[in-house]
């Protein structure tokens, strides 16, 4: 593949495969400007990020970026214009699986020579990369009992004794009632719920409920084996006597978790103890250019080191799955992948929606013109290793290297599951500036243009624009991303853990009616 990995020009557009018909702009193009290294004019002004086609495309043919198609010319477009949703949309095309084609065994580091970070290690044998306290609601009418008992912690003085323990974090939602009993939307938050309780980013969890909601804890201890003891406890509003009586307790119950919490000491540990989220959010033209495939490469580093990772957001990676199941590394995984990509176009059918939806209004100003356009860019961020397992939304990630979870797009809710299935850190692509944060595991800002970057450098760690400016590999960038990955995991902050960033992100997927 030509692009901006190889290039040290200073060329005005970056071409990704010599089969494109479009290329991509690094800068802002301005009308009739020669572009030599395409042998074209420009028609009409190229935004930064947008796409110019390099010959004439005639009405309903593909537009083709990635050597993958991305959508359809809605008219005839000709060389040198811009190309965007004015004249490029969607159509249907049958994609070839290719089930398992793709595989290849796994080039592991030597044992030697394999990373290693600074981490907790816990009583069931997992590797944490922070210590917290978690306060868990089993439901919306349990919010601000915990928030007010996580309060009484972090905005007073008695963690000041307990200088190994990274805060008291609340993790409050809007569901747990009004709610069927049973099916997918149950299921999926009591895994998310059961995920939190075993986090190895945890020293300690609180799980507090009102006491009459759908969502029973005591339902949620018996489904998945969870016991009360030192580091668990739950308690219950009714119960405890009403909110005073119930934020007294927990204050004592937890007062009785910090010498445990305090005593958890780092350790080295292998890199293979890691499972990274891979996330992206506010994506631009330069998304899939950039950050997404240096993060796959840091990804692909992880899994060649012993690791995991995870790739989410389903509805971001249709139109590109045919890319992940060629990867796969038996059929069953692939089908499952599949399988999950049919659940939501009834998903979506059934609420009046569709798969084929356009990318959001930040997206396309930064240059994504189609769905297809954005799933291929954000597939990248997987890497090239073998898919080693599907799961459902928040379900344990058990297959070691790179791993698929079923989740929406929606940024923090995906992040949500992937760390109730595991992650211990994440990693966040963005090339509109997305600022987020995830407790009570520590994210990493990736942007992928240096524009951004410049702007916004307070709360991006690494910029990934080199890559399109010219200046740095693919390869060279996901080596950085990767050696960041490890200095976080060892407990330096990243930059939206400085920024305080990660008591509002935790959001369990909602699926099924509100009753």
């Amino acid at each position: 593949m030509t692009s901006a990995d190889s290039a040290k020009g200073a060329s005005l557009t970056i071409r990704l495969s010599p089969n494109d018909n479009v290329v991509v702009s690094r800068a802002e193009i301005l009308e009739a400007t020669d572009v030599p290294q395409e042998n074209v004019t420009t028609r009409n002004i190229i935004p930064t990020g947008h796409k110019l086609a390099t010959r004439a495309i005639a009405a309903g043919e593909a537009v083709v970026k990635y050597d993958q198609i991305i959508g359809f010319a809605k008219q005839a477009v000709a060389a040198g214009e811009h190309v965007h949703v004015h004249n490029c949309g969607m159509g249907d095309f049958e994609r070839d699986y290719a089930f398992c084609e793709g595989a290849r065994p796994t080039d592991f580091v030597a044992p030697e020579a394999a990373a290693t970070f600074q981490g907790f290690r816990r009583a069931d044998g997992r590797a944490g990369t922070r210590n917290y306290i978690g306060i868990l609601t089993s439901v919306n009418c349990s919010a601000t009992v915990a928030r007010y008992i996580a309060e009484a912690f972090n905005k007073t003085g008695i963690l000041d004794d307990y200088p190994n323990i990274d805060g008291v974090a609340a993790f409050v939602h809007s569901t747990g009632c009004g709610m069927a009993d049973s099916g997918d939307g149950y299921e999926a938050l009591q895994r998310t719920l059961w995920g939190y309780a075993r986090h190895p980013n945890f020293a300690g969890v609180l799980m507090v409920g009102l006491g009459c909601e759908v969502n029973q804890i005591p339902f949620l201890l018996d489904a998945y084996g969870l016991k009360p003891g030192d580091g668990f406890q739950t308690l219950t509003i009714q119960e405890s006597g009403g909110t005073r009586r119930t934020v007294d307790e927990a204050i004592e119950r937890i007062r009785a978790m910090l010498p445990a919490a305090e005593a958890a000491r780092r350790e080295t540990l292998p890199a293979s103890e890691l499972t990274l989220a891979l996330q992206c959010g506010g994506s631009d033209g330069y998304s899939g250019i950039t950050a997404n495939p240096a993060l796959g490469a840091a990804a692909d580093l992880l899994v060649r080191h012993g690791g995991s990772a995870i790739l989410s957001e389903t509805p971001e990676i249709y139109g590109a799955e045919h890319l992940l199941t060629r990867r796969a590394v038996d059929r069953a995984v692939g089908e499952k992948l599949i399988e999950r990509i049919r659940w939501w176009e009834d998903y979506t059918k059934r609420n009046g929606g569709e798969m084929n939806n356009n990318p959001s209004p930040g997206n396309k100003a930064g240059g994504l013109t189609t769905i297809l356009e954005k799933s291929l860019g954000a597939a990248a961020k997987g890497g090239t290793t073998n898919l080693t397992g599907v799961y459902k939304y928040a379900e344990p990630v058990t297959a070691k290297g790179f791993a698929f979870m079923d989740s929406p797009g929606y940024d923090p809710c995906s992040v949500t599951g992937q760390v109730a299935a595991g992650a211990n850190v994440v990693c966040f692509t963005t090339g509109r500036g997305s600022v987020f944060g995830f407790k009570p595991s520590p994210s990493i800002k990736l942007a992928t243009n240096s524009a951004m970057y410049r702007r916004m450098e307070e709360d991006m760690d690494i910029n990934c624009g080199g890559i399109a400016d010219g200046d740095k590999t693919v390869a060279e960038v996901g080596e950085e991303i990767f050696r960041k990955v490890l200095d976080v995991a060892s407990g330096k902050p990243s930059k939206s853990e400085a920024l305080g960033f990660g008591d509002a992100e935790f959001i369990p997927w909602q699926i099924g009616a509100v009753m």
